[in-house]
C-alpha cells in the first residue's frame, strides 16, 4: 500500500490544474498510525464531497474488548467516537477555504439519541471513522496547499484526539458505554414486568424549545417524580438501584389542563423507545422499543388497508375492507394508521387528542342522538380501546384534554399538574361513574386482527439514474416519487430517513417478491442488517457507506406505506 509520501507528491504535482485531476488521488495510504481511504473523488467544487475512511489498527487504538464486545455496547462506543471526531474537526478544521464545499470535513452528525451508524466501525480488528472533505479549489482549479494542510495537519490532529484510547478519559466511555446497556436492559425487563413504560425520578422531560431537542435547563425545569401509587423500583446493571414510573399494561390517560406537561410526557414516552446520552434528561425514560405514534394525516395516500375495525358503511358503498385514496381524511388517515401499526405488531399506541381527529376518536352522547348510527360510518377509538387490549395484547396511551368519556374505558389516570403526575385514577373512576353513562357503545362486533398485505415488486423498480436520497426526516425521493414523512413523528434523525430510502432499494431486489407480507419483508432486510450491520443497504461496496442510521420497522414500514405509487394484495385467509 503507498505511503503518506505518494499521497503528498500526486498532490503537489496536480497543484493548479483542473479540479477532475484530483481523481488521480483515490486509493488508501498508510499514514504514521492509521491508514487513509479515499474511496470517492467529487466531480467539481460544488458537488457532493470526497467520502473517505480513516482506519487505526487495535492494537494501535488499545480499546479494551469489554467496551464493545455486545452489539449494545459497540453501538455506544462507536457513537461516542463519532461524536468525539466530530468536536475534534470543530477544534482542529479551519473550514470552509475556497470554491464551494472547498475545505470542509464533514461527520455525521448525532443528536440526543444514539442510534447504530455506518459513520464508525468498532471490532477486534480495527476503529475506523467514516467522513466527507471538501477538496480545496480556487474556482475550479486544485489547491494542493490546502489540500495539504487537510491530509498532513488536521486529519492527523482529529486522529489523534478521537481515535485512540489513551487519550480519552476512559471512566468517561465506560460510563457512556454502561449507560445504555441499563438502559437496553431495563427496555428488556418492561414486559415480564407488566408495564410498557418507565419514567425515572429525576428525569428532566422539556426540552430547551420547540426547535431543539435538548434539555430545559436553568430555574423552570422541575424534575419528574413518579405518584407512590406507580412507584417502581428496578435494579440495573451499573446504575444500580433506580426508582420511577411504571405505566402498566392496559389503556392509560394522561389528564390536566393546558401547558402543564401531558404532551411533553408523551413526546418523551414517544423518544423512549431509543436510548439517549448522559445528560439529556431522559436517559431512563424507556419505551417498549415497538411503541408507535399515531396522528390523524390529511392528505396521505393509502393502499388496501383493512378499516373497517373503524370506519365502514362509506356512501355509495366505498369499500374499507381494502380501502385506497390519494388524500385520506383526518378520520381515515388515523384509521389506516393504526390498522398499519398493528400490521407491524406494535403492543403500544400512543396518541395525543391534539394531533387526533376528533370525529374518529369520540362521539358524545348528544352527537349519537342527533345522528344516528345507521348514517355514521365511522366507530370511533374510545370503542375500540378496550379491545385493543384485551383482544390483542396492544396497549394505548392517550392524551386527553376535552373527551372526558374515555374516563371510564381507562385502567389508569394521570394527571400532569405543574409537571408533576398524580395517580387520579379512583377520582376519575368515581366521576365517570356519577356523570356518565348518555353515550352508547357503538361497536357490535369484536376486533381480534388485521389483513396483512403484500406488497407488489413492480412499483418498486428504479430505471436508468434514477436517484434515492433524504431531504432532512420530512421526505424521501424515491425514483421521481417524494415520500413525505412529516407526520412519522418518531423518525428522529436524517441519517434514519437516508438509510430508510437505502432500505426500500434493498428490499425491492431481494424481499418484495409478490409472496412476502410488508412485515416479512422489513424483518428479512434488518435480519440482514443484525447479521451484517448497517452497511449491507448501502449502494456504496466496499467503500465509504455513506452516513445512514438504523431506522425501527415501523419507520421503514410507514415511509414504505406512504409510497404514492405503492400496489399490494391483500393476504386473505
Amino acid at each position: 500500500m503507498p505511503g503518506k509520501e505518494t499521497l503528498h507528491k500526486i498532490l503537489l504535482e496536480i497543484n493548479g490544474r483542473g479540479y477532475g485531476a484530483y481523481k488521480s488521488i483515490a486509493g488508501s495510504y498508510e499514514f504514521d498510525f492509521y491508514t487513509l481511504y479515499i474511496d470517492h473523488v467529487q466531480s467539481d467544487p460544488f458537488a457532493p464531497p470526497s467520502r473517505m475512511r480513516l482506519r487505526v489498527a487495535q492494537e494501535l487504538a488499545g480499546f479494551p474488548r469489554e467496551l464493545y464486545f455486545t452489539r449494545p455496547r459497540r453501538v455506544a462506543l462507536q457513537d461516542y467516537l463519532l461524536r468525539r471526531f466530530a468536536r475534534a474537526v470543530e477544534t482542529h478544521s479551519r473550514g470552509h477555504r475556497g470554491t464551494g464545499k472547498s475545505g470542509l470535513i464533514l461527520v455525521d452528525r448525532c443528536g440526543q439519541e444514539i442510534l447504530e451508524r455506518t459513520g464508525a466501525v468498532v471490532n477486534g480488528d480495527y476503529v475506523e471513522i467514516r467522513f466527507a472533505v471538501g477538496l480545496p479549489s480556487r474556482g475550479r482549479t486544485i489547491n494542493a496547499r490546502e489540500a495539504v494542510d487537510i491530509f498532513f495537519r488536521e486529519l492527523p490532529a482529529i486522529a489523534g484526539e478521537a481515535l485512540f484510547y489513551r487519550k480519552l478519559d476512559a471512566g468517561d466511555v465506560r460510563r457512556y458505554v454502561d449507560l445504555v446497556e441499563d438502559q437496553e436492559f431495563l427496555r428488556s425487563r418492561l414486559k415480564e414486568l407488566g408495564l410498557v413504560a418507565f419514567v425515572a425520578n429525576g428525569s428532566v422531560l422539556p426540552r430547551e424549545s420547540g426547535v431543539s431537542d435538548r434539555p430545559l435547563t436553568g430555574g423552570r425545569v422541575i424534575p419528574f417524580v413518579s405518584p407512590p401509587e406507580l412507584e417502581v423500583t428496578l435494579e440495573l446493571p451499573h446504575a444500580g438501584r433506580v426508582t420511577g414510573m411504571g405505566i402498566p399494561q392496559g389503556v392509560t390517560l394522561i389528564v390536566g389542563g393546558g401547558y402543564h406537561g401531558k404532551s411533553t410526557l408523551l413526546r418523551a414516552l414517544e423518544r423512549g423507545v431509543y436510548n439517549h446520552i448522559p445528560g439529556d434528561g431522559r436517559e431512563l425514560v424507556i419505551t417498549v422499543h415497538d411503541a408507535v405514534k399515531i396522528r390523524a394525516e390529511d392528505g396521505r395516500s393509502v393502499e388496501k388497508v383493512d378499516i373497517s375495525p373503524f370506519i365502514n358503511n362509506l356512501p355509495f358503498g366505498q369499500d374499507t375492507r381494502a380501502f385506497s385514496t390519494a388524500s385520506a381524511s383526518g378520520s381515515t388517515s388515523q384509521a389506516a394508521n393504526i390498522v398499519e401499526a398493528l400490521e407491524m405488531g406494535t403492543s403500544l399506541l400512543l396518541i395525543d387528542e391534539d394531533t387526533s381527529a376528533t370525529n374518529f376518536m369520540i362521539r358524545d352522547g348528544l352527537m349519537q342522538e342527533l345522528v344516528s348510527k345507521e348514517h355514521e360510518p365511522i366507530t370511533p377509538f374510545i370503542d375500540r380501546v378496550r379491545q385493543l387490549y384485551e383482544n390483542m395484547g396492544v396497549s394505548t396511551i392517550l392524551v386527553v384534554g376535552g373527551a372526558g368519556d374515555y374516563l371510564a374505558v381507562a385502567d389508569r389516570v394521570i394527571m400532569m399538574q405543574n409537571y408533576r403526575p398524580l395517580d387520579v385514577t379512583r377520582r376519575a373512576k368515581e366521576i365517570a361513574r356519577r356523570y356518565g353513562g348518555n353515550r352508547r357503545v357503538e361497536v357490535r362486533d369484536e376486533l381480534t386482527g388485521v389483513t396483512p398485505r403484500i406488497p407488489l415488486p413492480q412499483a418498486f423498480a428504479l430505471e436508468g439514474r434514477q436517484k434515492v436520497k433524504a431531504r432532512g426526516t420530512e421526505e424521501i425521493v424515491y425514483g421521481y416519487m417524494d415520500i413525505e414523512l412529516q407526520a412519522v413523528e418518531q423518525l428522529v434523525d436524517p441519517a434514519q430517513a437516508r438509510a430508510i430510502g437505502e432500505i426500500i432499494r434493498y428490499a425491492a431486489k431481494r424481499y418484495i417478491d409478490g409472496r412476502r407480507t410488508l412485515r416479512e419483508v422489513v424483518e428479512a432486510v434488518l435480519a440482514d442488517i443484525e447479521r451484517d450491520g448497517l452497511d449491507v443497504v448501502s449502494p456504496f461496496k466496499g467503500q465509504h457507506p455513506g452516513d445512514l442510521a438504523l431506522p425501527r420497522a415501523h419507520e421503514i414500514a410507514a415511509a414504505i406505506n406512504r409510497y404514492r405509487r405503492l400496489k399490494v394484495r391483500q393476504k386473505l385467509g
